[in-house]
Parts: structure tokens; C-alpha cells; sequence
């Protein structure tokens, strides 16, 4: 029997990332959609992720939290959509996958806050240095790749994609034109525009 893939989520969330690798993905889920203030610090979803926060992934008996290491963990778990590499040719695909979580996400949220580390000091002892070095390290690496790790599409660019998507349409990053011709095909994917068509059904509920 098929393990059950569950998404706990909110439309207004990281969800809407690991939403996008689902149906990357091409199999069958269910959405559990919880509300910032009330279900998703219940002690129900708390057992789940007792950060209380979304999105976790459910599969069978596995629980995922963190948005990179679930759409890692989907990749490996449905190996038939080919969407990470071969284990010999991953060096880039963790590299990035990991850089956009650990080192982007951080740096855009911190400079979003006004929070600036000035010092060489603070600079030397934060994984990604500063805002600047951050994203011209990942535009430089975008320059002329259609993906991220790699000749095709893989989880890497559902994140890596996504991050840079969201920064630019809140004006959180840079418009740089790297940027910019990297997320652009990404946007016709099926599947990315099935996600988008959900989440945006989920907000209608929401409404």
C-alpha cells in the first residue's frame, strides 16, 4: 500500500514551496491547512513540529519539518521524478539547495528586519557573511545556467527558485537580471502553476 503524503500547511507560508515540489512530484496528497494562531500551536500539530510552525510533511510514519530538507527528502523518496541527481554528481545540488536555506534566507530576512552586521567581526562569525556577498555569490554562480546544479531541473531550483521569486515580488532582494532569467521558465511549469492554482484556492477559502 501507498504511504499517505499529508502537507501541513498555510497558503500564506513556506508551504506554498513544498506545495510546488508535491506536485513536481506527480503523486496523490492531502492538504491540512492550519491557522497561525490556534491549530498550529495545538498540541496535536505541536507532536508534529514543536516549533509550530508549517509546512511538515507527513509520510507514512516519516515526519519532515524545514522546507529544504523536505523537498531533499521528496526527491529521494520518489526517485521516478528525477529530481535530484545522481549520488556522485550532487556536490552542487546540496551546495545550493543548502546555500539558498542556510546563508539567502537568513541573509534577505535579516536585511528585510534592518538588521545589518557592520562589523568584520559579526560578518566573519555569520554563515553568510552579509546581505551583498550573498546574492551576488548566487547571481554570479546564476550567470548563463538555466538551473542551479546540473543540465536539468531539480528540488534545488523548487527552492532556490522559490526563495529568489518571493524576494523579488516583495522587493526583498535585488531585480537582478540573473535573478530574473533564471525564475522566469520556472514560472510555466505545470506543476508550478498547478501549486499556484491551489494555494490560491486555499486563500479563497481562507477568505
Amino acid at each position: 500500500m501507498t504511504k499517505e503524503l499529508i502537507l501541513y500547511t498555510h497558503p500564506q507560508s513556506r508551504g506554498a514551496i513544498v506545495q510546488w515540489m508535491l506536485e513536481e512530484i506527480g503523486q496523490p496528497y492531502s492538504v491540512h491547512v492550519l491557522d497561525y494562531s490556534s491549530t498550529m500551536k495545538a498540541p496535536e500539530y505541536l507532536a508534529l513540529n514543536p516549533m509550530g510552525k508549517v509546512p511538515a510533511l507527513k509520510h507514512g510514519d516519516v515526519v519532515v519539518t524545514e522546507t529544504a530538507a523536505i523537498c531533499a527528502y521528496l526527491a529521494d523518496a520518489f526517485p521516478q521524478a528525477e529530481l535530484a541527481p545522481a549520488l556522485e554528481d550532487r556536490g552542487e545540488y546540496y551546495r545550493w539547495l543548502f546555500f539558498a536555506a542556510g546563508c539567502g534566507e537568513p541573509a534577505m530576512f535579516d536585511h528585510a528586519a534592518g538588521w545589518i552586521p557592520e562589523t568584520d567581526e559579526l560578518q566573519s562569525s555569520l554563515g553568510y557573511g552579509t546581505f551583498e556577498k550573498t546574492f551576488d555569490t548566487l547571481a554570479s554562480w546564476l550567470a548563463d545556467r538555466s538551473y542551479v546544479a546540473g543540465d536539468r531541473f531539480t528540488a534545488a531550483d523548487v527552492y532556490v527558485g522559490s526563495l529568489l521569486r518571493f524576494g523579488m515580488d516583495f522587493n526583498l532582494i535585488p531585480r537582478k537580471p540573473e535573478f530574473e532569467a533564471y525564475v522566469a521558465p520556472f514560472l510555466e511549469r505545470p506543476a508550478r502553476q498547478q501549486a499556484d492554482a491551489k494555494i490560491q484556492a486555499l486563500m479563497e477559502e481562507e477568505a
